[in-house]
């Protein structure tokens, strides 16, 4: 089959990505060069074990709730896997890509390596990973429409802007997911891409991937919000916010776990809290919710590996 001729614009993305990454890391150092080392230590003594535990407890509901993606998107394309495996693929395929970058090859490749056993195939581990986004995606809309309603004000003072300009994003996005929902309603809707094709979830299965998708973007975000600093009348669906905000900079940026982008982001939103202690609170959630998991990943990942090669053996 002949190539397909790439567009001439296709430099475009990858130039803005670069610039955004860029222009992030030198906001981030033009705010950490001001910022005194003895600050930061003094904020991690500062953190209590009770925002520590909290933390954790947060990161473990987190990666849970993810491994319900895997579950859905598996139900919706007939498979039938045990949860174990599911488990073990999801929590294992979001650690490695949050770290490493490149979903669609580092967290694919895990999937399939794992799935693969199954006997599940190459193209369903594909459409397992585009119905996962999916849920990402839809779960994050949900969210964010129903933050910059609920806090119109608190947003609109981080973010330095008119609370109408607030509202008119939350309008838009609130428009884009209800035109989706009524898209998929009105009868089985197909995305093709090059001759793949992919049956979309209806209605029923599309509110469960936005009400789970929307509880694992509030349990991620708590984690880095019980690390804050308190004190400072900071509220939750204000910083909420904020957050996603910051995660979709990152995500535009395509560097792994968007590390300096979100970190500079969220430095700027939250800029009226004491930056040392910020610093501080973005250095422990980057420890926690993706080096601590990073680490988990490959130890369950090398221990699946020998169990397979014992049970080859005994074959």
């Amino acid at each position: 089959m002949p190539l397909r001729k790439r567009s001439r614009w296709w430099w475009l993305g990858p130039l803005a990505s670069s610039v955004i990454f860029i222009a992030s890391l030198v906001v981030l150092y033009y705010i950490v060069r001001e910022i005194e080392p003895a600050e930061i230590a003094s904020t991690f003594s500062r953190t209590s074990w009770r925002q520590i535990g909290l933390a954790l407890g947060f990161t473990a509901l987190s990666y849970l709730l993810l491994t319900g993606y895997d579950a859905l998107a598996l139900k919706r394309l007939g498979l039938s896997i045990p949860y174990r495996t599911t488990a073990l693929a999801s929590f294992t395929s979001y650690s490695v890509a949050f770290t490493l970058g490149f979903p669609i090859v580092t967290g694919g490749t895990v999937r399939y390596w794992v799935y693969s056993a199954k006997g599940v195939r190459a193209s369903e581990v594909a459409s397992l990973t585009v119905i996962a986004g999916l849920t990402f995606w839809l779960g994050l809309g949900m969210i964010l429409c129903a933050s910059l309603f609920y806090a119109t004000e608190p947003v609109a003072q981080l973010a330095r802007t008119s609370p109408l300009v607030i509202q008119a994003v939350g309008v838009a996005v609130a428009f884009g997911t209800i035109g989706y929902l009524a898209w998929v309603a009105t009868g089985e809707r197909t995305l093709r891409v090059r001759g793949w094709n992919l049956p979309l979830p209806g209605l029923g299965v599309t509110l469960a991937q936005m009400l789970l998708g929307a509880a694992e973007v509030c349990a991620a975000a708590a984690v880095l919000f019980v690390l804050l600093p308190g004190g400072h009348n900071l509220e939750y669906p204000a910083f909420l916010a904020a957050y996603i905000f910051a995660c979709l900079i990152g995500i535009a940026s395509h560097a792994p776990g968007g590390a300096g982008v979100f970190e500079a982001t969220m430095l700027l939103a939250l800029n009226r809290l004491p930056y040392e202690q910020v610093v501080g609170a973005l250095v422990l959630f980057r420890i926690i919710y993706y080096i601590l998991p990073f680490i988990l990943a490959l130890a369950l990942l090398a221990l699946n590996e020998m169990i397979r090669r014992i049970r080859r053996h005994e074959i």
